[in-house]
Order: structure tokens, then C-alpha cells, then sequence
């Protein structure tokens, strides 16, 4: 299961392992069962540190197995076999189980073995989900950190029956005591902070005593990354306030086209991106999301709200929102998002196997949608508003030539259909005859293209019609002192590496004007009454 390359990598990650690991499997004789025996058994062998207990039982899920070590009181589980994706946060959990410290903020640690409560948290992923392993590992490293935090990690391909008793339409979905508490990509962070109530006032106390920064940054993307950078590296006081570090990249699944790196994928890059920035003096802020900005005044200070009511201020700012999803604002859309209505092919299609889904969107990423998932569902109708696909040539050619998938051009979806509890179809017009129709369906991916993030900077910032904000060939804004850079700007090519370059753009123009303005503007007439 494991080529020898993949062991000696990972036998190198298991000298870090400080205490015993114990691997306790609950195993049939079926295939899947196997599967994992071969891998537990791999494990077994490249490190003297793991232990093996194989039981024959009839535990709630098989196969199955639980991570602990002697002496800890752990509850950490996986039910399935963790590879694809997941193969990363089984490593993960070995190490932290095995006494190797996690890369997480002490703070946050505190926080984590602070929590009081008994906490049974269950998150269903697929192995095609790149959003899914952030919950994982996030939720297994609170396991290891809180003895009264447990967590299973379901394979959702693997357990059909029960994803299916739970009506579980997108990955990652996690459960707490039998209840449903969340879905989406989650960190560590957001986790905590939506169990510890009290949090969010504290963070807005301790962000509201924050001297000014010379730099300020919003939004955490690869343009906020580059920004940060650029201007930390100018010795200046640089912050970064971000809902998410990583931004719209963290859903992004392949990326080929970054130059000098051949492929990576978006969770990688926006690790990457976040240890970067860390590896300089920048007061990174997360989970934070402006709600307002205010121009400097009398100060020369330029203030940035949060939605917790705290205030940034800042000589300057560089705006970094980026975009999201562009959603069809249909009727029964909101209703049935995540039950049937999905934004993420890569990690909900392999929910919609054997079944029959829609495609909104012609473009590339929609094309590129209904190839993927016409190799896992029955039949994939796709839909595009204009009377022609805007997709690359060679992507048309290859959907025209699968078998289950219906092109339909001209065609304006109108309402999303459901029995109250998932889709069941959809309803679009004819552009060009104007009659409506029905679509009999279990999923809807909608590809439609981004929107940008600036709903905030209404009556600020000028904004283009699509609400862009409007920046010149420096990243400068209508407004001074204010810089923006990446997707939520009027830069013609939203792409990770063009973001980059803004943002570095962005950040040189706010040092820029941070040299022009602190200059006394007294000391020419001083010079010549001298």
C-alpha cells in the first residue's frame, strides 16, 4: 500500500515518536478490512515504538481503529482507511500521539486543555477532500490535548448507510454529541473559539489595546501573504488581520501553473504561505473580519473595525479581502446549501456517487467539474447561461466525449428544487424559447465564478461595477494611505501568482508612502530662514 519511498519517508517522521503508540483495530473479513490491516501491519514495522492489538468484534464501525499510548487518556480514532488526503493527518496523529509537540501557538494549547465539557465529536470526510483534513487534524490534536475531547474521523465512502441516515451532502461535516455542529473547512482556531464562548470578547480586548502599525494588512490570501512580506521585511510594524490565512486558495484543489514549483495543491501553498510570514515580526490576527474602514484624520492614522467591535489603526493599509464563491441567488439555493447544493466537486462529489447532478457554468472550472464527477455519478446535466461553453477548447473536447453527461447552453436556472430535507431537482428557462423545464437530479455544483469581498468598503473605497475595488498600476485606492492588491481588486487575471505580485506591489507602495508622508513638512522653510 505504501511504495518504499512513502516508508522511508515515514519511518524518518517515526524517530520523532517519544512514548509508546498503541493501535488498537476492529477488523471483518472484508476487503477494506484488509486494506487497513496491511497498513497498521506497515506502521508496525518502521517503528519499534507501535504496537498492534487486531480485535474481531462488533464495534459501531468497522473497520476501525483508535490511536493512544499507555499512561493517556486519549480518544482519537479513525474508521476507514486515511489515505488520499488523509494520509497526512494519520501521520500527525502517530507523532502527537507519540509525544512529538504540535506546531500549534501555546496560547492556543491553553485554550484547547482549558475546555470544560465532554466533547464527542465525530467529522465524516472523503478521501478526495482537500478542505477535510484541516478539521481532522485540528480536532485530533484537541484528542491529544484534552482528555475529555474525543474524535472519530469517518470515511464517508466507506459508511454509506449511515451518511445517507444523516442526510451528510458535503464533507467536511462534523458532529458533536449526536448533534450537528458544523460544516466547511475549520481550524484549531475556529473550532475553540466556537466552543469557548467567552473568546471573542477576549480577542477583541487584547486587538483594541494594539499600538498602530505602520502596515496593516487585511486579509491573509496570497496577496495579503506578499504584503505582509514585503513590508516586514522593510523592518516596519506590519499586522495582518484574516479571516482565514490562506484564503480562497485553501479550496483550490491542483495547482500546475505556479512557476518554479511543477504542481502543489491549495492547503500545501497556504501552509506554506502562513510559515513564511511567521518567520517574521508580523502580528498575525486571525479569525478576523473587517466590517468598516475609516480614512485617516487629524491622526494620520487610518482605522479598520472588526466585526467584535475592536478597531485597528494603522499609518497605512493594504486591503487583501480576495473573493468567493458566486452563488445563483435562486430561489431554494440558501434552503438546501449543503444538502444537495454544493460548491466543491473535489470534496462533495464522491458523496453523489451512483446519482444523478447538475453543473452551473460552462467556464473552465465548471467543465472541469463535470468531467470529474462524470466519473463518479450516473448522470451529470451541465447548465450554461450563455449559448455557447466559455471553456478551453481541449476541456469541451474531452466532456463532449463521456457518455452521461447532457450539455445544455441558454439556459437560466431559475429554482433550486428539494422535499425539505435534500435537492431533488431544478428548474431553468430557455433563453432562447423561453419555456421552463425540469431537471430530476441529487446535486447541484454551482461554478459560476467568484465575487469579490468588498461589501464593506461600500462608500469608503470607489468600487467598480462589480464591486471591485478600483486600484491604479502602484495597487493605490481612491483613498491615501490605502493600498489593495489581489482578487477583490480590478486587476484583470485572478490568479495566485498575479496576487502575489500585487500584494508585493501594494506593500512597496505603502513604504512608499510612509517615507513621503513622515517627512516634516516645515523642514524646507526651516532650511532657508537658516
Amino acid at each position: 500500500m505504501l511504495d518504499a519511498n512513502l516508508q522511508s519517508q515515514l519511518k524518518t517522521y517515526l524517530e520523532r515518536v517519544t512514548r509508546p503508540i498503541q493501535i488498537t483495530a476492529h477488523v471483518d473479513d472484508g476487503a477494506k478490512s484488509q486494506e487497513m490491516l496491511e497498513l497498521l501491519n506497515t506502521l508496525v514495522s518502521l517503528s519499534a515504538q507501535i504496537r498492534l492489538d487486531v480485535r474481531r468484534d462488533s464495534a459501531e464501525r468497522t473497520p476501525s481503529f483508535a490511536l493512544t499510548t499507555p499512561g493517556q487518556d486519549i480518544h482519537l480514532a479513525f474508521a476507514g482507511l486515511p489515505m488520499g488526503h488523509e494520509f497526512t493527518s494519520l501521520v500527525l496523529a502517530l507523532l502527537q500521539v507519540g509525544g512529538h509537540p504540535s506546531k500549534a501557538t501555546a496560547e492556543l494549547i491553553e485554550q484547547v486543555q482549558g475546555l470544560d465539557g465532554e466533547f464527542r465529536f465525530e467529522t465524516y470526510f472523503s478521501l478526495s477532500c482537500q478542505n477535510c483534513p484541516d478539521v481532522v487534524q485540528a480536532l485530533n490534536l484537541a484528542a491529544v490535548l484534552n482528555p475529555r475531547i474525543q474524535h472519530v474521523a469517518i470515511d464517508g465512502g466507506l459508511f454509506p448507510a449511515e451518511v445517507e441516515a444523516r442526510q451528510i451532502m458535503s464533507v467536511p461535516t462534523v458532529y458533536l454529541n449526536g448533534e450537528m455542529f458544523d460544516q466547511g473547512r475549520m481550524t484549531l482556531e475556529q473550532i475553540v473559539a466556537k466552543l469557548d464562548t467567552g473568546s471573542a470578547k477576549r480577542d477583541a480586548e487584547k486587538i483594541a489595546a494594539k499600538a498602530p502599525f505602520d502596515v496593516l494588512v487585511v486579509g491573509g490570501g496570497p496577496a495579503g501573504a506578499a504584503a505582509a512580506i514585503y513590508a516586514a521585511r522593510k523592518g516596519i510594524r506590519t499586522g495582518v488581520a484574516a479571516e482565514r490565512f490562506g484564503g480562497q486558495v485553501l479550496d483550490t484543489m491542483a495547482i500546475e501553473n505556479f512557476i518554479s514549483v511543477k504542481e502543489t495543491d491549495g492547503p500545501k501553498l497556504a501552509t506554506a504561505l502562513e510559515q513564511h510570514v511567521r518567520e517574521y515580526e508580523v502580528d498575525i490576527m486571525n479569525l478576523q473580519r473587517a466590517s468598516a474602514l475609516t480614512p485617516a484624520g487629524d491622526d494620520g492614522l487610518v482605522a479598520i473595525t472588526l466585526e467584535n467591535g475592536a478597531v485597528l489603526k494603522s499609518r497605512s493599509v493594504v486591503l487583501s479581502t480576495g473573493a468567493r464563491w458566486r452563488q445563483m441567488n435562486v430561489p431554494g439555493e440558501a434552503q438546501y446549501r449543503n444538502k444537495g447544493v454544493a460548491y466543491c466537486p473535489h470534496c462533495d462529489g464522491p458523496l453523489f456517487k451512483g446519482k444523478r447532478v447538475a453543473v452551473i457554468g460552462g467556464g473552465n472550472s465548471g467543465v472541469e467539474a463535470a468531467i470529474d464527477l462524470a466519473g463518479l455519478v450516473t448522470h451529470v446535466t451541465l447548465l450554461e447561461f450563455d449559448d455557447t461553453l466559455r471553456a478551453d477548447e481541449v476541456l469541451q473536447k474531452k466532456l463532449r466525449s463521456l457518455g452521461n453527461v447532457t450539455i445544455i447552453t441558454s439556459a437560466l436556472t431559475q429554482e433550486v428544487l428539494g422535499d425539505g430535507q435534500k435537492v431533488t431537482g431544478l428548474v431553468y428557462q430557455d433563453r432562447v424559447g423561453g419555456d421552463a423545464h425540469r431537471v430530476e437530479l441529487e446535486g447541484i455544483f454551482v461554478q459560476i465564478g467568484l465575487l469579490p469581498n468588498t461589501e464593506w468598503l461600500k462608500g469608503s473605497v470607489a468600487l467598480s461595477p462589480r464591486g471591485e475595488i478600483v486600484i491604479d498600476d502602484r495597487g493605490q485606492t481612491s483613498v491615501p494611505g490605502v493600498f489593495a492588491a489581489g482578487d477583490c481588486t480590478t486587476v484583470p487575471y485572478k490568479q495566485i501568482i498575479i496576487a502575489m505580485g500585487a500584494g508585493s506591489t501594494a506593500a512597496l507602495s505603502a513604504f512608499d508612502h510612509l517615507i513621503r508622508t513622515s517627512v516634516p513638512k516645515s523642514s524646507g522653510a526651516v532650511a532657508e530662514a537658516a
